[in-house]
């Protein structure tokens, strides 16, 4: 009987042509082969499987092959190639970083490199799994890897290259391989299949593609384990089984009922799931990624990024064009916020179906949808214009009154009766009824002179507890303030104020800035306005001409900020450069404390009682 040999094996790529899904990086070694532009160190990085080590194998063949093709391969009949492909060749050695990893393993590599080629060019060291290497392996090996021997050529391979130092990285010509796409690992497959005569289908060959995550040697492994399930005949069905991989169908079907707003159905395929041994985490992942496929298979541009079989493909544009987007997007948000929380819950179950729940309810109602799954009942507010003396009887038939501004919104009660008559009335009317008043304005803007009474806000219907007579008499006041304030305002006059005053505010206005203005925060904090000539303007000086544009740009908001709080609109700020020989002194700690005690005796006393001193 035969030896049996792995596909990863049997159909190991041989030329720089049969490596899949690498084109970019093999055109460039072939391009350097053929100028004789070599490089004495390379590094080949990337995740497992996608062929790092065969790209080595292949490239330290060829440029040890004595006559290369015009494309630039090996030519597998010379001595060198025969050696190489009989693995019997002494130009290339291997070395496995991983089990000889010690100072002493590099050394003994060091000494073999003096050592020039019997046939061929260059003697080609492989070192896989170099990032295992130790520290003190690293650093004896630095000298080496910089100035080789011109016939030695190094070729490192990793999984890792953020384990690697430095020093190593910036000797070595970096080569980052990529992950195999899902169509090439497909088509490399169908080419097995067809080398060994097995029957394939082609869905089930993208879940093998998929299942492998960009890896050429993954998808030949399971590819294997598939053909010794099924027998040669490789369907879908078989693949999912063995594969313990969740159907198409599944997600398709529970798209339905969300789209449908079945709830309970739902739930129930969710439990199929978890009755056939499948893990509630990957399902939610798979769903997630199933409103993905969906949400790029909504546009013409992005259907290129569904990476599925023909036939499932046409049932991803078929569902897609029933769902609307803001349903995707926020299923895809709640899928997403249920992956993220699925590790930490204790209850992982009853964390998916409230999920599943969240999204069935998005399309229950026509407003639900983009809402976050909230779908309540809403009932419309009426706003109508209420009088002081109105408000009161509005409050007292039950119905929920809400203060806005200066109207009163009243949203009907299960008892009102205006709510269950049903007869259309209008929300005036409901409100003149209830107070047995002629129906008001709407718009109180627009009101007439009979309706030119202050509205009273209700934050002031009702009386305290501790003091029900303060309160009758705050109503009171305002009322009486606002029937004032509506006959026209009154020209309020200008207060005045000193530097004490002014000097408050400044320091009071520094204060609040942002911190993006810290810079000219500190100024003002070090500056001490002065009045000038007993007038209502103030002289602010700066030492130079920077600061001084600075402060021109704040003048108008300081000068505003300034009006409001000293209640003087004749407030002026200017800004002069001090003289050469004039001296701008900031104000201190002392100064500052001094300035707030003018303003407040009390804190000496506190000072002096506690024994405070300033640092």
């Amino acid at each position: 009987m035969e030896n049996y040999i792995v596909s990863a094996r049997k159909y190991r790529p041989s030329t720089f042509e049969s490596v899949v899904g690498q084109r970019s990086l093999t055109t460039t070694l072939k391009n350097a082969i053929a100028t004789q532009k070599l490089a004495h160190a390379y590094l080949f990085c990337g995740p497992r499987g996608v062929g790092k080590t065969t790209c080595a194998r292949i490239f330290a063949k060829t440029i040890n092959c004595m006559s290369p093709t015009a494309e630039g391969e090996a030519c597998n009949q010379c001595e060198s190639c025969v050696a190489f492909n009989e693995q019997r060749s002494y130009n290339i050695h291997e070395l496995d970083a991983a089990s000889n990893n010690s100072v002493d393993d590099i050394r003994q590599l060091v000494e073999q490199v003096r050592i020039p080629p019997q046939i061929g060019k260059y003697k080609v060291y492989i070192i896989d799994e170099v990032h295992m290497l130790s520290t003190s392996a690293f650093n004896a090996f630095l000298k080496t890897l910089e100035e080789p021997p011109h016939h030695a050529i190094f070729i490192l391979a990793t999984t890792e290259k953020h384990k690697i130092l430095p020093t190593i990285l910036s000797r070595c010509q970096i080569y980052d391989f990529n992950r195999i796409s899902v169509e090439d690992t497909v088509s490399h497959l169908s080419y097995v299949a067809s080398k060994e005569g097995i029957r394939v289908e082609p869905e089930a060959l993208n879940v093998i593609a998929l299942k492998a995550d960009g890896g050429m040697r993954d998808a030949l492994s399971i590819f294997d384990q598939v053909v010794s399930f099924t027998g040669g005949n490789v369907t879908y069905k078989g693949v999912i089984e063995n594969l313990n991989v969740l159907d198409y169908e599944y997600y398709f079907r529970l798209t339905d009922y969300f789209l449908e707003g079945r709830v309970g159905e739902s739930l129930l395929l969710f439990n199929d799931v978890l009755n056939k041994g499948f893990d509630g985490g990957h399902f939610i992942t798979g769903l997630s990624s199933h409103f993905r496929d969906l949400l790029v298979s909504k546009d013409p541009i992005t259907v290129s990024l569904l990476e599925v079989g023909a036939n499932i493909r046409q049932r991803y544009l078929e569902q897609a064009d029933k769902c609307p987007l803001p349903f995707l997007y926020r299923a895809m948000k709640l899928c997403n916020d249920c992956d993220l929380n699925y590790r930490a819950s204790k209850n992982k179950r009853l964390l998916i179906e409230l999920a599943l729940i969240q999204i069935a309810q998005l399309t229950a109602d026509g407003d639900g949808v983009g809402n976050g799954g909230q779908v309540a009942e809403r009932k419309t507010l009426k706003t109508v214009s209420v009088r002081p003396e109105q408000t009161s009887a509005v409050s007292m038939k039950g119905d929920a009154v809400v203060a806005s501004g200066g109207q009163v919104r009243i949203q009907p009660s299960p008892l009102s009766t205006n709510a269950q008559a049903g007869n259309g009335a209008s929300a005036t009317q409901a409100a003149s009824s209830v107070t047995n008043e002629p129906p008001l304005k709407k718009d109180v803007s627009t009101a007439s002179a009979d309706n030119s009474m202050p509205i009273m806000k209700l934050s002031n219907i009702g009386m305290s507890i501790k003091h029900p007579k303060l309160k009758q008499q705050h109503i009171t006041q305002t009322s009486q303030k606002a029937s004032t304030t509506s006959t026209g305002p009154s020209p309020e006059k200008d207060e005045a104020f000193n530097n004490e005053d002014l000097n408050y505010y400044w320091q009071e206005y520094a204060n609040k800035l942002p911190n993006e203005q810290i810079a000219i925060a500190k100024r003002m904090q070090g500056i001490h306005p002065m009045l000038i000539n007993n007038s209502t303007a103030f002289e602010v000086v700066v030492d130079n001409e920077i600061v001084s544009r600075d402060f021109m740009a704040l003048t108008p908001e300081i000068q505003s900020y300034l009006q409001e709080k000293l209640k003087n609109s004749k407030i002026q700020m200017r800004v002069r450069i001090s003289a050469p020989a004039e001296k701008v002194k900031a104000v201190g700690r002392v100064e500052k404390f001094q300035m707030m005690v003018q303003k407040n005796q009390a804190l000496m006393q506190l000072k002096d009682e506690f024994g405070l001193e300033f640092y």
